[in-house]
């Protein structure tokens, strides 16, 4: 396999847009050569509310050093992708919480279809697919309602649907459902404070560096009202644990031992629920992408590959 030697090497591209149906344009990048055929496409999805930044840039070219043609994108609803019409009435979002049947305006089918388009567009059969957290949820999506686009599975910090498992540490309800102040200066510090108590205590982020990805957040592109619509999704989202029971593919899941997001019981359901998963749960980590495990995450990634290519050739 030629790889990249160093991150000078790496070819990044500008960001550009692909249309994936119904109006919704997603936003993305790569990184590697897409006419490099020895690069193993690599599919990078992000959670809630987070664009494709949240996949930092170092860590991508650390994928793509590893022999991946490494894409990411934002989500429909936030960062610089469609941001759909309409509002959300937080009285749903309570119900939802509760358990009680609310009608969201797409689900995690559709958001899996998303990258599924985009795998289109770019003209990729398969790819390895990695989500974080909702992205996690839409990975799994992915592998469960489009297998043969499916190479490997990486799900991190994420779980099944199941209201048992994963779930939030009762301090963030408040924060998560109530209402926000409008603005650049109230999101940078709300979003801050959340951070600070979700991240991960073994591996703490300076609060400058905090308050400076919430201020890059926001200047991509921030609707209020796209979370909220992110949020009904995951929140009536179906228990996919006797689906994940036919997924093929190699399977990496990894959770922080300290994500007060979601619990790591997520995590543990996950593996359990896929044949064969291998489950790595990192001590100190919560629910954030400490550069200091940037090394954990790319090895572990390219082992799952690996693993799949090993299977390919059996």
């Amino acid at each position: 396999m030629s790889v990249p030697s160093s991150d000078a090497d790496v070819l990044v591209s500008e960001e550009l847009f692909a249309p994936v149906g119904n109006d919704v344009e997603l936003c993305y990048q790569t990184f590697g050569d897409p006419s490099d055929q020895d690069l193993e496409p690599l599919l990078l999805v992000m959670g809630l509310s987070g664009p494709m930044t949240w996949w930092d840039e170092e860590l991508c070219l650390a994928l793509a050093r590893a022999g991946f043609f490494v894409v990411r994108y934002d989500n429909r609803d936030v960062g610089r992708s469609t941001k759909l019409p309409g509002r959300v009435r937080r009285g749903h979002l309570v119900r939802a919480f509760a358990g009680r049947r609310v009608r969201a305006p797409y689900s995690m089918s559709h958001l899996a279809q998303d990258a599924v388009a985009l795998l289109d567009h770019l003209g990729i059969d398969s790819a390895h697919v990695a989500g974080i957290s909702m992205g996690g949820m839409i990975a799994q999506t992915v592998a469960i309602e489009h297998p043969a686009r499916t190479r490997s599975l990486t799900s991190i910090m994420s779980t099944t649907g199941r209201r048992t498992v994963g779930w939030q540490d009762p301090r963030l309800l408040p924060m998560l459902i109530g209402p926000r102040r409008a603005g650049r200066e109230a999101y940078v510090r709300s979003s801050a404070a959340m951070w600070a108590l979700i991240g991960s205590p073994g591996y703490p982020t300076e609060p400058t560096a905090l308050e400076k990805r919430a201020g890059e957040t926001f200047d991509r592109g921030i609707s209020a009202s796209g979370v909220l619509r992110q949020m009904l999704a995951v929140l009536t989202q179906p228990d996919r644990t006797s689906r994940l029971r036919s997924v093929k593919v190699p399977t990496l899941v990894l959770h922080g031992m300290s994500d007060r997001m979601v619990h790591v019981s997520g995590g543990r359901s996950t593996a359990a629920a896929i044949p064969g998963a291998e489950l790595v749960l990192v001590d100190g980590m919560g629910h954030d992408l400490p550069p200091a495990l940037f090394d954990t995450f790319v090895d572990a990634i390219r082992r799952t590959a690996d693993r799949a290519r090993s299977d390919a050739q059996i």
